[in-house]
């Protein structure tokens, strides 16, 4: 197999990067951020070192979507991907770039998502989960009314949308009080981002735009696991949703999950057997996870070979257009 192909990997802009420091104990930030704003020596190095054909780049969580300021979000999202192609250009055999999107606008996101695949060569979008708008407290889920336009420009666009977690508002996390460590990557993400991607499910946006993928990392944020009991009791109590095809008939064929920083086997062999070897993707999340850690547990993952060259590196080949 060429080399492997991420596409859960972030940068920082300088506005951004700051949003990333909880995520790292405080004696290991220094090291972080320098990786962060790094897209060229370290990465490169360690990309080499583990076998890493090319990184998707994407800007870091939650950026954009917590800057409730209307046009101060479509300002640095502007200036965040003029950054990552600037990157991006110096190193095209190896980076491709997300667009970072200012959904608080929703024309302006179909227009800034234009620019980004038309003009700067990006390969899809990649949105923090829901957006802040105007104030803290308005919380906005991309189902909205509000988004039917902006989703009907970006599946004309026909690049796929990186549906990433964040946290909840701290007024909507009563559920973790006392309980801090329930937050961010080990519980509150999978949980956040898994109901996000049911919401679009539900919203019957893949019966007006059946071609649109969604991906989403960590193993499909449980999802490979609890679709089926999802249409089970949807189906003994619908509650008034009315869409055309089942949960599972969506996941299946409208959605690709990735095995960003979940390096455990038996999640990517069920992650196989739910939603097939075809739409799942190889990730490592870096650098909030360790390329090493990701590279060294796939490559030597019990799954067939055929699926490894699949899930490595075709899959992505096939979605992003890449160079064969």
């Amino acid at each position: 197999m060429k080399g492997k192909i991420g596409l859960e990997e972030h940068f920082s802009h300088p506005d951004t990067v700051g949003d990333s420091q909880e995520y790292f104990v405080a004696e290991k930030w220094d090291e972080m951020k320098k990786r962060l704003v790094d897209v060229g020596d370290i990465r490169l190095r360690l990309m080499d070192q583990y076998g890493m054909e090319m990184m998707i780049i994407s800007l870091n969580a939650p950026a954009i979507q917590a800057i409730c300021d209307v046009s101060k979000a479509t300002e640095i999202a502007r200036r965040a991907n003029d950054l990552l192609a600037e990157h991006v250009s110096k190193r095209a055999d190896r980076f491709r770039g997300f667009a970072a999107l200012p959904l608080q606008d929703p024309d302006a996101a179909a227009l800034e998502a234009r620019r980004c695949i038309a003009d700067l060569g990006f390969v899809g979008a990649l949105i923090n989960g829901f957006s802040q708008v105007g104030d803290e407290e308005t919380v906005v889920y991309l189902d909205d009314a509000r988004y039917k336009g902006f989703w009907a420009e970006f599946a004309n666009l026909n690049r796929p949308f990186y549906l990433h977690p964040r946290d909840p508002i701290a007024s909507w996390a009563r559920i973790y009080d006392g309980h801090p460590w329930l937050l961010g990557s080990a519980w509150a993400f999978g949980v956040e981002t898994a109901t996000h991607a049911l919401r679009l499910m539900g919203s019957g946006l893949f019966d007006r735009h059946p071609d649109l993928q969604i991906i989403v990392g960590h193993h499909g944020e449980g999802l490979p696991f609890l679709i089926w009991r999802v249409d089970h009791r949807v189906a003994t109590a619908p509650r008034g949703i009315q869409i055309k095809k089942t949960f599972q008939e969506c996941f299946h064929r409208n959605f690709y999950i990735t095995t960003s920083g979940s390096f455990r086997t038996q999640a990517l062999i069920n992650s196989i057997s739910e939603i097939g070897s075809d739409r799942v993707l190889f990730s490592t999340d870096y650098p909030f996870e360790e390329v090493g850690d990701a590279a060294t547990w796939f490559d030597a993952a019990t799954i067939a070979e055929n699926d490894r060259e699949k899930i490595g590196r075709l899959n992505a080949v096939r979605l992003f257009g890449l160079p064969a």
